[in-house]
């Protein structure tokens, strides 16, 4: 019984671990609309959009239903190399990720990692000036992209 106990709460740690890494905000716009708005403010930004996935239309090609759901990849090199300066693996989490997709309420989301997970996940300095320029970064990009039209 101690054992099944110590497993529950270990899992629900993990859970509640991983909850706190993922940062997600809500759009009032749609699924493409909170998209173009954020590819706009990453290119005014400067940074590079590498790739916009369309995980919907990939569903699509095979028959398969997906609710609308795109993923983001860019990024800045005066940002992303300290970083892999520090650990070339958290090359395997950059360029950064977002994703913009419609949950089972139909309300569009904006989802992303905390930088800091690559601090957690690698041997990257948790105070590595480059995590606190992303994690500045896309909180802004992603609030421009959710911000209601004016």
């Amino acid at each position: 019984m101690k054992t099944l106990f110590l497993v529950l709460a270990m899992t629900v740690a993990s859970f509640s671990a991983h909850a706190a890494e993922l940062v997600t905000k809500s759009s009032p716009h749609s699924v493409a609309d909170t998209m173009d708005r954020l590819v706009a403010a990453v290119e005014k930004a400067g940074a590079t959009v590498f790739a916009r996935v369309d995980h919907a239309a990939g569903a699509a090609s095979i028959d398969a239903e997906l609710k609308p759901n795109q993923m983001l990849v860019f990024g800045n090199p005066r940002i992303g190399t300290p970083i892999m300066q520090a650990d070339p693996m958290a090359g395997l989490d950059l360029p950064i990720r977002v994703v913009i997709f419609e949950d089972a309420a139909g309300n569009t989301m904006v989802a992303y990692h905390d930088p800091q997970l690559i601090a957690a996940t690698y041997q990257v300095p948790a105070d590595l000036k480059s995590l606190a320029m992303m994690a500045g970064a896309l909180g802004k990009l992603t609030d421009a992209a959710v911000q209601p039209a004016n």
